[in-house]
């Protein structure tokens, strides 16, 4: 997700960016059950403001949360060759990647810049769903697919995820599909119908916690499905919400165009995981990060504790990191975490400053500050939370 200026409302009618900016189709459940900022993401709002932040943290890990998160919209890929075209955008191994699973992917460019960091479903042999980050994927895979010489079709179906996220989900997802549904693994996906609602459900979500996403299939049925959630979650303490920067900064998740750009490439953020440069498929960025991989970086991602009053709200810019007087990096996402009782922070710094236990400097208008390299994710490095049944 993105960080981006919030636009606080009073009333649906009282603000808006014209009909440019399109509404989700939750749009108007979230408003009514207490939306009270939007910013744009993918060319769409999203709910970014339900209150105190901090207790909508407290739902999410205590409980559970329900997010508008509609503007994580699909790419669909279909045709003969849909498989071989979606190997080509990426450089994480697809070839044994079943019907009815998930995968976070990158999404590269000539140079092994990352373009987006999606969740992919596979819905059929030749079906895919790329869920995206805050890019525009579509317009680029209709231009690859220009000269690709494949036979696939690529577009922007009716699909809206919605995010039902915290330790209470599950128990919510019980009382809406019964109890076959405890038997979904994590990354995987399955169709269900809700009173005619049409679904695909996924155990994915962006929180570091047991999750769900329920993605709509028809923009009509929006206010229902929202309604229907509500209503089987009221007895679990189930709370309307917004994906929680302090909970995703806990697990360092990224956020595109915060944590991860166009000039960012996967060994700089530790995800080598997700390349395999020597694989036969061929893919974009694949010789450029071929070359990555054998020459290495000059930069890496790296945890941060800052050492200064809880930061009231995350930051809105790139924070400065000093060494010896030298710029030598900078902070890209940073929250006061309640539960840990600390500042932490993702920051990019110069390679040979990225050891556990280096401390950095940030400038601040008071003076500076100490910030001390640390190992990420700074909460539940294994993810027991999300991948718990």
């Amino acid at each position: 997700m993105t960080n981006v200026t919030a636009v606080s409302i009073e009333k649906e009618d009282d603000f808006g960016f014209g009909t440019q900016i399109r509404k989700s189709p939750y749009f108007d459940a979230t408003v009514r059950w207490g939306a009270k900022g939007f910013s744009v993401y993918n060319h769409m709002y999203i709910p970014r403001d339900f209150g105190d932040p901090v207790q909508n943290f407290w739902n999410l890990v205590n409980d559970a949360i329900l997010c508008d998160v509609a503007a994580e919209r699909q790419v669909e890929i279909t045709g003969p060759d849909a498989a071989k075209f979606m190997q080509s955008l990426t450089p994480r191994d697809l070839s044994e990647m079943a019907v009815g699973q998930c995968k976070y992917i990158l999404i590269t460019n000539q140079d092994g810049g990352i373009l987006n960091d999606p969740i992919l479903l596979r819905l059929a042999e030749n079906h895919f769903w790329i869920s995206l980050a805050d890019s525009d994927i579509l317009l680029w895979a209709q231009g690859v697919a220009v000269h690709a010489g494949l036979d696939v079709t690529i577009g922007e179906p009716d699909v809206s995820p919605l995010q039902l996220q915290g330790p209470k989900s599950g128990e919510v997802m019980k009382k809406l599909f019964g109890e076959s549904i405890m038997d979904l693994r994590y990354y995987w996906l399955r169709e269900l119908d809700l009173d005619g609602i049409p679904l695909i459900v996924s155990r994915t979500g962006w929180s570091s916690e047991l999750g769900y996403e329920l993605y709509l299939q028809d923009g009509t049925r929006g206010d229902e499905l929202w309604e229907k959630i509500m209503a089987a979650g009221e007895s679990f303490g189930l709370k309307p919400g917004h994906t929680s920067t302090i909970r995703r900064i806990e697990g360092g998740m990224l956020s595109y165009h915060a944590d991860a750009d166009i000039n960012t490439n996967p060994y700089e953020l530790g995800l080598d995981r997700l390349v395999n440069p020597d694989m036969e498929a061929d893919f974009i960025g694949k010789a450029a990060l071929q070359r990555i991989r054998d020459n290495g970086v000059s930069r890496k991602e790296v945890g941060l504790i800052i050492d200064m009053p809880p930061l009231k709200k995350p930051n809105t810019r790139f924070w400065s990191l000093m060494k010896d007087g030298q710029t030598v990096g900078k902070v890209t996402s940073a929250v006061y975490s309640p539960r840990l009782e600390q500042n932490i922070a993702l920051a990019m710094v110069a390679t040979e400053l990225s050891e556990l236990g280096t401390t950095l400097e940030i400038p601040t208008d008071s003076g500076s500050v100490t910030a001390t390299v640390v190992e990420k994710p700074f909460f539940d490095p294994k993810k027991q939370k999300a991948i718990a049944s």
